[in-house]
Order: structure tokens, then sequence, then C-alpha cells
């Protein structure tokens, strides 16, 4: 009896631990969240010029900062060269030790230090003024050394951490990390930097994928199941099943698309299919696309239209390639 009375007061803490875990979570995302939209409200003056300094400059955005500060100063580098901007992360220790050679008059630099007073800094922070690079500061702090010593200040709210003993970095470091992610959107839509640009930088994965072009997926030359419109349904047949896309394209003397016979034309035609030709079973006006269409686009019409094979065509309507709905869900589009 004594057992389960020691099991029923184990699976109670158990509960009110979980319920207390549950609502400090909900406290903290609160807090942040608050921050946040504090932040979104007093967003730094400085932010127009610091971004116009980033596109002017020829150099890179070399970003710093140590702790906490630092492993969002490496995102925020990240963010950056990904959308874009070059930069390229310098830890402040390294920089005291000869990685100071890596940057140049040409660059931007960012520091990110929520106290502004971080003694690690020093050396780095001389260079730049030592040579007159453009200094970016980040920090909740107006009248610390680092922000008295840039050239743009953006300086973060007022807010305490959402840690109970208000040490942690948390909603500071929720705040630098938003306010890098509003650095680079506003630097990467001042660029024009497109959602095609992606693919240069982002070649690897699902992103990718939904990045690469219609004309890098499909198949063509000899592998393109094609028939003149004059041609007998038994070449047409023929030719669906040895080409293996389900789909046959009729093209005319020129070369130019003049239909596309496919599994469901074969079955409103199968009365007297055999005394047809070619050109009286197609669909004469199929959905096609263009070889620079991104794959991702491809497979939103392959899903919107129910079909799973698309023509790609030239500009004059003339057959290069076949996507199939296989190609893209193999190459990682979905």
């Amino acid at each position: 009896m004594a057992n389960i009375v020691d099991l029923r007061r184990m699976i109670q803490a158990a509960t009110k631990t979980e319920i207390d875990a549950i609502a400090s979570a909900r406290n903290v995302l609160s807090a942040e969240a608050k921050a946040l939209e504090i932040l979104s409200r007093s967003i730094p003056a400085d932010l127009e010029s610091a971004v116009n300094v980033i596109l002017v400059a020829t150099g890179r955005v070399i970003v710093s900062g140590i702790g906490k500060s630092g492993h969002v100063a490496r995102k925020i580098s990240a963010t950056l060269a990904s959308t874009g901007t070059p930069s390229y992360f310098v830890h402040p220790a390294e920089a005291s030790h000869g990685d100071l050679g890596t940057i140049t008059q040409e660059d931007v630099c960012l520091f990110l230090s929520n106290s502004g007073e971080t003694s690690e800094l020093g050396d780095i922070l001389a260079y730049t003024r030592r040579f007159s690079i453009p200094l970016i500061a980040i920090s909740s702090r107006a009248n610390s050394t680092i922000m008295r010593s840039a050239d743009y200040r953006l300086l973060l709210p007022n807010v305490p951490e959402a840690c109970p003993n208000g040490m942690a970095p948390t909603t500071s470091t929720t705040m630098m990390m938003a306010l890098g992610d509003a650095l680079a959107i506003a630097l990467m839509e001042a660029r024009g930097f497109a959602a095609e640009d992606f693919r240069d930088f982002h070649p690897g994965g699902q992103l990718g994928a939904q990045m690469a072009r219609a004309g890098e997926l499909m198949h063509g030359g000899d592998t393109l199941p094609l028939v003149r419109p004059d041609s007998p349904m038994s070449e047409a047949l023929l030719t669906m099943s040895s080409k293996g896309f389900g789909i046959v394209i009729v093209t005319d003397d020129d070369g130019r698309l003049a239909g596309v016979i496919t599994d469901g034309d074969l079955r409103r035609n199968m009365q007297d299919l055999m005394s047809h030709k070619a050109g009286e079973v197609a669909t004469a006006s199929p959905t096609v696309i263009q070889p620079d269409m991104l794959a991702a686009s491809a497979l939103a019409l392959m899903n919107q239209r129910k079909i799973s094979v698309l023509p790609v065509v030239d500009i004059a309507l003339r057959p290069v390639g076949i996507v199939h709905i296989h190609d893209l869900l193999r190459a990682g589009v979905a």
C-alpha cells in the first residue's frame, strides 16, 4: 500500500513540474514577444543610414561579438551572406591575434554587445577607429563605450531579460537577432534580391530543389515522345509506350507544338481509335511551360491542373523537353 501512495506522489509531482514548465515557457515567450513589439515601435533612427552605408560599401560586412552576442553575430553574418550581402564573422579574440588582417577599409563592421563594454572587442574596435572603417553597433546602453565609438548606433530598448534572475541573455539576444534579420531583409529588398537569386546561394537541400528551373530537370533530345499530326495512332501508341512518359507530343511541319495525346485522350477516343491520326486525337491547346520556370511553380501547376506531365517549349513553341512529376519529387521539390 505504501508503494502505491509513493507512486501517486511521484505522479503528482511530475504533473506539477510539467505544468510549471509549460507556464514558464509561456512566460518567457510572452516576455520576448512583448520585447519584439516594443522594438518594432522604436526602430533605431540609424537603421536607414546603416543600410545605406552597407549598400555603397565595396567590401564585406564584418560581424563580431563574444559570448551569446557572438553566437547571434554568427547567425546575422550567415543571414546577410545568404541574402545577397557579403559578410564574414570575426571572433574578437582571434582578431587580437592576427585576424584583424581580414578586415579592410572597404568593409563595414557590425559589433554586438548588450552591455556595450565587452573588453574583448577593445582591439578590433580600436582597429576600426584607426583606419576609419565604418562601424555599426548594436547595444542596449546608449552611453556605453561601443555606442560612443560607433558611427551608426542601433540601440535596443530597455526591456528586462526573460530570465527570472534577470541575468541570462534571453530577451536581449532575441532583439539582437530580430534587428539583424531586419537589417538583412532591408538590404535584400534594396538590392532587389529575388527568390530566383536564392538558387545561387542555396543549391543544396529542399530550397535548392525548389529554386531549380524546369530546364534543369527536364528530359530532352531523343527522349522526347514526338509524332506528326498525320502519324497513325499505332505509331503514336508505340511512341508513348517506348518513351515511358504516358504522353505523346504532336508537332507540325515547323516543329512547333500542335497538341499532346494523353491517357485521357485515348479513353475519350477509344471507339475506332486505331482508325484515327494522331492530330485528330490530340488535345490542341495543352498546358505547357518554358525552361526558365521554377520547379516549385511547375509542381504547383501540375497539382492545380491535376496532371503529371508538362511539355517544355521554347519561345517559338517548339518542344525542347518534358517534365514528369516524378522528376520533381525525386529532386526534392515538394
